[in-house]
């Protein structure tokens, strides 16, 4: 089993770096065909595109992977159906409602000034397909991950992003001589053709799935009713689906206090929102960049943990918690430390915006905590108490709006201080997450490894500190800052081993090369 959620883990953390890089790379490309002006009316359909995806499906998966891995682990493969069918007959109907009215309130949404520029009607109509075929994706993933099958999960995504990005850039070339507004909508028919290929994997995969088990249930007990099917659902998807909905929320709360504090302490108008796009659209993808493995330890733990709980399994679900945490520990605290050393080289190479390293230096420690963030959140919604990390992001989101308004509006902070607020936003939400897991499972932060841990990167980061600059003029930055991360990298491992951070049982964990350890 630690086997199996560990390869999941690395599946799901592969198909991440391959779609961000796929994504990336789109942009540059996209950004050549239409200009920030046809960008910006491709960009303006997304908010209600995505408002309807979350009122259609979110928090949906989350709650049938749960479900799903609830009947298994108790042999209920018929239980485990009955949960699929039913999750599909909502999503169907779900998907297919806001599909028709994505479609239908394009031009009522433009009337009324939602979407401030009419050009943006084509882009949205092109949108509404792929509500459906997004909504009904949701299903198949939430299933699958409750089988704890991860692989369909990670081709589907890559699937998804192929087709996405080859339909975005052919239909907006082709296009472009009609104009930018139908060029932009030729790009947005991207989403729905890659939903369509990813929904062909998925179903693919599904009739693959094992007819029955090699354990069948005892035919004493009972079926769970229909009923109580739809409300467990329900249930267990709205704290997930407020969850969320919490990040966008938060973000439009930065929007409204972070550029207003910075003028009142004398920045012009055009230098506040400079200095918030600094925070906001290159520090923050950064850090959400370097926690695409947590990321994919929170999806895999989910299941893991509900899998032990439905069979009161206490000893499974303490061990997988510790493994997940060890695991966030390796996954995390080094990244920290190496965007603090080379925040500079970074934004200066990535976006050629050096001012933006103060906002950057000060988020990186942001890695750790949203780390812990995810794995915490993945392992409560395991345990079936989705409505506490909602609540936790709730007081945390306060704490974060109280530090916003008096941290940036000092002058020997400024955007710095935004960066601190949102450092101790994420690390308050993890630290009730862990107080709340101590309560249910007895386990809490294993101090003298987190000790080792931040010995091992401290260490890591003088070597990083002091070896960059050999370099720094006669090769090109991107591979000095590759190089430097490398060398970073084989230190915390050499110093984690010495200190017995890491050791054989490790290594022989992992999938693939975990034979070689053992």
């Amino acid at each position: 089993m630690v086997n199996r959620f560990l390869q999941g883990t690395l599946i799901l953390t592969i198909a991440g770096f391959v779609v961000k890089a796929i994504g990336s790379l789109n942009w540059i490309f996209l950004s050549r065909v239409l200009s920030g002006e046809g960008i910006g009316i491709y960009q303006m359909a997304f908010p209600a595109y995505l408002l309807a995806l979350q009122l259609s499906s979110a928090g949906i998966p989350i709650a049938i992977s749960i479900m799903t891995a609830e009947k298994l682990a108790k042999h209920d493969l018929l239980g485990a159906k009955k949960v699929f069918s039913i999750s599909f007959k909502m999503l169907f109907v779900l998907g297919l409602l806001f599909s028709i009215l994505v479609f239908g309130s394009a031009q009522w949404l433009i009337d009324i000034n939602f979407i401030t520029d009419p050009r943006a009607y084509y882009s949205l109509i092109a949108l509404a397909p792929a509500v459906f075929f997004v909504t009904l994706i949701s299903c198949y993933r939430g299933y699958l991950q409750g089988w704890q099958m991860m692989t369909p999960t990670a081709i589907s995504q890559i699937v998804e992003q192929l087709l996405r990005v080859v339909v975005m850039l052919g239909a907006a070339y082709i296009l472009l001589p009609y104009g930018l507004d139908v060029a932009a909508g030729g790009a947005s028919l991207g989403a729905g053709v890659g939903a369509v290929g990813a929904l062909v994997v998925l179903v693919y995969y599904y009739y693959r799935l094992p007819k029955q088990l090699e354990e069948p249930m005892t035919e004493s007990t009972p079926q769970e009713s229909s009923k109580s099917i739809i409300k467990r659902l329900i249930n267990l998807s709205i704290p997930i689906a407020l969850a969320s909905m919490m990040l966008p929320i938060v973000a439009m709360l930065d929007v409204a206090i972070i550029p207003r504090r910075l003028i009142d302490i004398g920045y012009p108008l055009r230098e506040a929102t400079e200095l918030y796009g600094y925070l906001s659209g290159m520090a923050v993808p950064l850090i959400n960049l370097a926690t695409i493995i947590t990321a994919a330890i929170a999806t895999s733990i989910v299941p893991a943990i509900s899998n032990a709980v439905s069979i009161k399994d206490v000893k499974q679900v303490y061990y997988r918690t510790a493994g997940s945490m060890r695991l966030t520990f390796v996954a995390t605290i080094p990244f920290s430390v190496m965007l603090y050393i080379l925040a500079e080289p970074v934004v200066s190479t990535i976006y050629n915006a050096p001012r933006a390293a103060e906002a950057t230096q000060i988020l990186a420690w942001a890695i750790f905590f949203l780390g812990l963030h995810q794995v915490t959140t993945g392992i409560l919604q395991g345990l079936g108490k989705p409505r506490i990390p909602v609540i936790n992001m709730g007081i945390a989101a306060i704490v974060k709006v109280i530090l916003n308004w008096e941290l940036t509006a000092l002058p020997a902070l400024g955007i710095g201080g935004a960066a601190y607020a949102t450092v101790a936003d994420i690390g308050f939400a993890a630290l009730l997450n862990l107080i709340w897991i101590h309560r249910h499972t007895g386990y809490f932060i294993d101090l003298i490894l987190l000790g080792k841990n931040i010995i091992s990167a401290a260490i890591m980061g003088v070597g990083m500190y002091y070896f960059y600059p050999l370099l720094q003029g006669s090769i090109p930055t991107f591979f000095n800052i590759m190089i430097t991360a490398i060398i970073g990298t084989c230190i915390y491992v050499i110093i984690m081993i010495l200190l017995k951070g890491l050791n054989k049982n490790d290594g022989a964990r992992l999938p693939v090369v975990g034979r070689f350890f053992r």
